[in-house]
């Protein structure tokens, strides 16, 4: 445990040495701020538009913002932030085994399933505190010029972004357990982000897929309810847990 303790700093000290800790919170604190802004402005653009539109023909009233406004920009905003973090953390097995630098702690004791599990604990903490970070200041600001009162399950779509992104990490982990660098990374997990709303138009099975996590709005507008999204919170949780049990037999493979 002493080890896997003195691992587990190993990898903070990284993530805050080399700043990504930082630009990632920085990007988060940024679309925090961006959500209700941009929601606030946009009817002084379409108002600052209107004599441009009017001479297209085309003509717009009144326009009432309201919280919704805002927190469909945080939904908007969610997927950047999930790509930066791929981004960002993505070669952070690939770089070490490439580089060796994983030989003087597995020498020590220390086993790969620590490796693995530090590493992924690193990646859990930055995204858990970027994305309740964000959605803090959204509540903040979106309250204060609108009422949240109108916007339902804030908290529960929030949570499912969160556990989506745990399913990300996780893919993350598995494919970072056998891949030879960053960018096969990147495209192993950008392909399960992007085929599964594929998978979801032609099959029953939408609801249940991680992806399905993602649709806030409809919990928003009360369209759709928490026990709608249990199945999914379930079959992603699993699938999680299911690629990070897989990443540790297979990186007792890899070659250091």
């Amino acid at each position: 445990m002493t080890g896997f303790t003195a691992l587990l700093k190993k990898e903070i000290r990284e993530i805050v040495r080399t700043k990504r800790l930082f630009i990632l919170l920085g990007i988060f604190v940024l679309f925090g701020i961006m959500n209700p802004a941009i929601a606030k402005l946009t009817p002084n653009f379409i108002e600052f538009m209107s004599e441009d539109f009017a001479e297209q023909g085309i003509y717009i009233g009144t326009i009432k913002v309201t919280a919704l406004d805002s927190w469909s920009q945080f939904v908007k905003n969610m997927p950047m932030g999930l790509i930066v973090l791929l981004i960002m953390f993505s070669g952070i097995y690939t770089s070490e085994y490439s580089k060796g630098t994983l030989i003087p702690f597995l020498t020590k004791g220390l086993s790969h399933d620590s490796v693995v599990l530090s590493k992924f604990l690193v990646m859990l903490m930055t995204w858990s505190i970027g994305i309740w970070l964000c959605f803090g200041i959204t509540f903040f600001y979106s309250d204060f010029y609108w009422d949240n009162h109108v916007v339902k399950e804030l908290v529960f779509a929030a949570f499912c972004w969160w556990i989506f992104g745990v399913f990300m990490i996780s893919c993350i982990v598995f494919f970072s357990s056998f891949a030879g660098s960053g960018i096969q990374v990147m495209l192993g997990t950008g392909a399960i982000y992007f085929i599964m709303p594929i998978i979801g138009m032609y099959s029953k099975a939408k609801k249940y897929l991680p992806v399905s996590l993602t649709d806030s709005i409809s919990l928003y507008k009360g369209e759709l309810k928490p026990d709608d999204y249990f199945g999914a919170v379930i079959i992603t949780a699993l699938l999680s847990l299911l690629f990070v049990l897989t990443a540790l037999p297979l990186t007792h493979r890899r070659q250091l």
